[in-house]
């Protein structure tokens, strides 16, 4: 299907091939996200949660020096409050989104520390060049990187997290992978490329099957695992009922029985 470009101008860039939507974050040389670009950007992801055709975001960010540094100290300095209005969907529009029941990938292609890395972290899958590198210096500014120390204990080892966090140090590309934080690393060249073939592949499988998995996953975070599967099992989250009475999963066992790929439709 042909490529069709959404906006093109701004500091949210934005553009569609099928099903896949592709948000590049564009304000200036650093990609630093103030108050208006934070809102800008939950719009853009609001919209791909609602939107029916779409089935998988990839974001990414204009440039090869930087991915994002997060927070605009400068537009901080000038006035924009750190306590302000991010809007929907929090800082930079995914950290506190709901219900994005829709595979999110991260592509990053340089210097992702602070806000930018808990930006990624906010996505399901990270990839990133070999010359990527990450940090999250908050500690030494007197501060604490919040959604950072929620999370990433969660996606790496415990002592691993706790070192990042308390020491603020920088680690490349290959410690990233190492400890479980990217999925692939790419030569720069490749990066969008390899992005936009995992994002292929996700938005030809079971679109309903990602929501279920992404509502349980976020759903038992906060539940004992007994009840937890206990939800799933009796069908009382909102995807996992829909899944279990959808076209989609008797086209499952149909094209399984028949020996052919399953043709999805969400429904």
């Amino acid at each position: 299907m042909a490529t069709m470009a959404m906006l093109t101008e701004g500091p949210i860039l934005t553009r569609r091939e099928g099903a896949v939507l592709e948000v590049t974050l564009s304000r200036g040389k650093a990609n630093a996200i103030d108050l208006a670009t934070s809102r800008t950007m939950g719009l853009a992801f609001r919209a791909f949660r609602d939107d029916e055709d779409l089935r998988v975001c990839i974001l990414r960010a204009a440039g090869d020096k930087f991915f994002c540094p997060g927070w605009d100290l400068k537009a901080a300095a000038a006035g924009d409050a750190v306590d302000g209005d991010y809007g929907v969907g929090g800082f930079g529009g995914l950290q506190e989104l709901p219900n994005l029941n829709k595979p999110v990938i991260c592509a990053v292609n340089g210097i992702c520390c602070g806000g930018g890395l808990e930006l990624a972290l906010s996505c399901d899958l990270i990839l990133c060049a070999d010359t990527a590198t990450f940090a999250l210096p908050e500690i030494r500014s007197g501060t604490v990187a919040d959604a950072a120390s929620i999370k990433l204990p969660k996606r790496i080892p415990y002592h691993v997290a706790m070192d990042l966090l308390l020491t603020g140090r920088w680690f490349d590309a290959q410690e990233a992978q190492r400890w479980g934080l990217v999925k692939q690393i790419c030569p720069p060249a490749d990066l969008l490329p390899a992005s936009w073939e995992l994002a292929r592949l996700l938005a030809s499988g079971p679109p309903l099957v990602y929501a279920a998995i992404k509502e349980v996953v976020r759903e038992a975070e906060a539940l004992r695992f007994q009840d937890a599967l206990n939800r799933v099992t009796k069908r009382q989250m909102p995807t996992v009922d829909r899944l279990y009475s959808s076209e989609d999963q008797l086209e499952g066992a149909r094209a399984f029985a028949e020996k052919r790929d399953p043709v999805w439709k969400g429904r």
